[in-house]
């Protein structure tokens, strides 16, 4: 039986702190697994599966979600096709379920390659590539947006990495994420604007993770060390989320019905994003890639062991 990713795309790359693996799936180029020294990063899923909760996915060309798929073009609505039908929104892009292709492989390292064509509420053709390349601390993603249609075409990336630390209980690591702001939101999970860190939700100073309940985006990142988010271990082990200036907004998100190893368990995610939620509404951050442009964006994960 073939799996439902399709191709496994398997990357070896020795490292000061022991081999690294990464494993990347043709469906929606997604980070099924990422070890370092025996060490789990992120929360792998079985190859039998389905990417849970979009673990891992590129999300292109948005990032989270549009309220009810309706967004203005030109003074003209467009009407994307709903996804997430108990919240009445678009989510998470239009190559969630795309094959992406292979452009170049090395032992550390594979280029994917997807287009999304024009459809339902999307009148653009943008050609996209993402870039995985094993590290010494960790793993490298570069994204490409190509537009190659003869209008500016609207644009955000995100991702939907899962994170761990080996063994270590997630409730037990301390979460820390450098912004000043956050986006609250309501019942659809669509955010407001802005608005100052404060109380529980101020993740400067680090927070157990067991202890909050989050799917907030964070914005006014200031990186210390390059890093804009990490989970450290009791034991001083981290694992960190670095991006580039084309990434100035974090989602964090914590479930506790993330499947593993058969039970209903916690997990959190750390998604960098080039836009907030709602963006194709709002407008916040939102990318117009001029006709025949690439735009290159860039992040990472770091493991300090």
């Amino acid at each position: 039986m073939h799996a439902p990713t399709g191709e496994q795309h398997v990357l070896r790359r020795e490292t000061p702190n022991g081999p690294a693996e990464a494993i990347i799936t043709e469906l929606a180029a997604s980070i099924r697994t990422l070890r370092i020294g025996g060490v789990d990063l992120t929360q792998p899923y079985p190859e039998s599966s389905l990417p849970p909760f979009a673990a891992g996915i590129v999300l292109v060309p948005w990032p989270n979600r549009v309220r009810d798929g309706h967004w203005e073009l030109n003074g003209t609505t467009q009407k994307l096709d709903i996804t997430e039908p108990d919240r009445n929104n678009a989510s998470h892009g239009l190559l969630r379920n795309t094959g992406y292709r292979l452009l170049e492989r090395s032992d550390d390292s594979v280029t994917l390659a997807a287009t999304v064509f024009p459809q339902h509420g999307y009148k653009f053709r943008i050609d996209t590539t993402v870039r995985y390349e094993l590290v010494d601390d960790g793993l490298r993603v570069t994204h490409t947006i190509f537009n190659a249609t003869a209008d500016a075409a609207p644009v955000a990336i995100g991702t939907h990495p899962f994170f761990r630390l080996g063994d270590v209980p997630t409730a037990d690591l301390t979460l820390t994420v450098h912004g000043a702001t956050r986006f609250p939101v309501d019942e659809r999970l669509i955010p407001g604007e802005a608005i100052p860190v404060e109380g529980d939700l101020d993740l400067r100073g680090g927070v157990r993770v067991g202890s909050v309940e989050l799917d907030d985006a964070y914005g006014e990142l200031s990186p210390v060390d390059g890093v804009v988010a990490q989970l450290a271990a009791p034991d001083g082990r981290t694992v960190a989320l670095w991006q580039d200036e084309n990434f100035p907004y974090v989602q964090v998100f914590i479930t506790d019905i993330f499947p593993i190893d058969g039970e209903l368990s916690l997990a959190i995610a750390m998604e960098p994003m080039t836009a907030p939620a709602n963006a194709f509404n709002s407008g916040e951050s939102l990318r117009w890639v001029a006709p025949g442009e690439t735009w290159t964006a860039t992040w990472g994960i770091r493991y300090t062991a």
